[in-house]
């Protein structure tokens, strides 16, 4: 289905700017037709950003409380998970630092001038007044409910904190509720997966719409917002490598050699998740115990996102710099941090930044039409951050598997080599079932 989608969106790529254009040549400017063309074509991408919105709250609300609650008791499991979590705070840190950088360095959006349509300037002016202590009570819900309805993310993530350490504080009574959350979030990623089957016909609606009405000369500024992205991702991957390398030394290069048939995976399909089985057999033949790889990993598939974040940094400025409209540093840290919490939790899925951006813009009251300016050429984007995501849960579980000291000797990168059946990776696996794994860990010698 991956294969197919791509090449979907591909054809509805094409499609939109040839309609677009087509529309643009032939259909007066000032005639109710051609306001009836850009009526229909928004009409198609809106209603794919509608029900992205709609997972958003459900989503973050149902990964985050069975995440937290599965962290478990174990001494093993607080250390790894600690070490973990730092690691992955560093790195995110750096990723959307690195992104906020890179696009105000390249401004890629600058000189778009687009015009705001829902949000009013008025709205758009609730930005500059929000400050520091404002933004510290806005994160505290004072009503789960209200805070689901209006898809505030950050306090969503402050009750799933709460209820996920309280679950694991009450042990088998909580049970049955940490089974309701990962069913809640597995039904949110079916759903998602449902709506992404509608990615062709949103992006030929999107492509349509921004050519019919900018011309075809917002192509230029889609190649150059691809090019610089790539460039920005190029850093991110040596700044990843060298932070890996202080710990790995030389081993660096093997472990690039053993996940690129991972990173193709990730990079073809646009999917973290179809990489994972491969990820984990190969991070195996490198010298990974399972009982490491098998709850660091999924662990970073939703909070070590370093490719998706960056992305979500750049974009949102992005779209900021396309309406001119100014963000200070101060603003531009709000936003930094809001970025840095939202998009903990989010599933591994394609196009799932879109999620965390829509919502972001939503919060800072920026405009969230703009979501449809980059999703039109989202999937080549998607790609590169995809690997990246990749890449940097490789280089942080062969880290903390250092860092604990029980990195093993590598076995023969042969990879057309059918592995054993006790290295065969489960699919879906989240590390959630592996504590007794980790608990008999500790009391194995460690080797390496």
């Amino acid at each position: 289905m991956g294969h197919r989608l791509t090449l979907y969106i591909l054809i509805g790529m094409i499609l939109g700017v040839i309609t677009g254009y087509l529309v643009r040549v032939y259909v007066p400017a000032d005639s109710e037709a051609f306001t009836y063309w850009l009526r229909s074509f928004s009409t198609l991408s809106t209603i794919f950003l509608n029900l992205i919105k709609l997972v958003v709250a459900p989503l973050i609300l149902g990964t985050l409380i069975a995440g937290i609650a599965h962290m478990g008791d174990s001494s093993a499991l607080g250390r790894i998970g600690t070490r973990a979590i730092a690691w992955f705070i560093i790195a995110s840190l750096i990723s959307i630092s690195l992104g906020l950088i890179m696009v105000n360095f390249f401004e890629p959006g600058a000189g778009l001038n687009l015009t705001v349509g829902a949000h009013s300037i008025a709205e758009v002016g609730e930005v500059k007044k929000l400050d520091l202590f404002e933004f510290i009570e806005h994160i505290f819900p004072k009503n789960i409910f209200q805070a689901m309805a209006d898809n505030n993310v950050l306090q969503i993530l402050v009750f799933a904190l709460f209820a996920g350490v309280g679950l694991t504080a009450i042990g088998d009574k909580g049970k049955p509720l940490v089974r309701g959350a990962e069913a809640l979030a597995e039904l949110m990623l079916q759903i998602t997966g449902y709506v992404m089957r509608l990615a062709p016909i949103a992006v030929f609606g999107a492509l349509a719409g921004v050519v019919a009405k900018y011309g075809l000369g917002i192509l230029g500024t889609y190649a150059e917002l691809v090019t610089e992205f790539y460039l920005s991702l190029v850093v991110l991957w040596v700044i990843l490598l060298a932070a890996g390398a202080i710990f790995l030394g030389r081993r660096i290069f093997a472990l690039i050699r053993y996940i690129r048939q991972p990173l193709l995976i990730a990079f073809s399909t646009a999917s973290s998740e179809a990489a994972m089985p491969k990820l984990f057999e190969q991070l195996d033949r490198f010298g990974v115990p399972r009982r490491i790889s098998g709850f660091v990993l999924p662990l970073g598939y939703s909070f070590n996102l370093d490719g998706s974040m960056m992305y979500a940094s750049f974009a949102t400025l992005f779209i900021a710099q396309a309406y001119g409209i100014e963000l200070s540093i101060t603003q531009q840290i709000l936003i930094l941090l809001t970025l840095m919490v939202s998009s903990k939790g989010i599933a591994a899925v394609p196009r799932a930044s879109l999620v965390v951006i829509t919502a972001t813009l939503a919060m800072f009251d920026l405009p969230v039409e703009g979501v449809a300016l980059i999703f039109a050429i989202d999937q080549f984007l998607d790609m590169g951050r995809t690997a990246t995501n990749v890449v940097g849960n490789a280089v942080a579980t062969s880290v903390i598997t250092k860092w604990e000291g029980m990195l093993e000797a590598p076995e023969p990168p042969d990879l057309e080599r059918p592995h054993a059946p006790a290295h065969t990776p489960h699919h879906g696996t989240r590390g959630l079932d592996l504590r007794d794994d980790i608990a008999e860990g500790e009391n194995k010698p460690a080797a390496g």
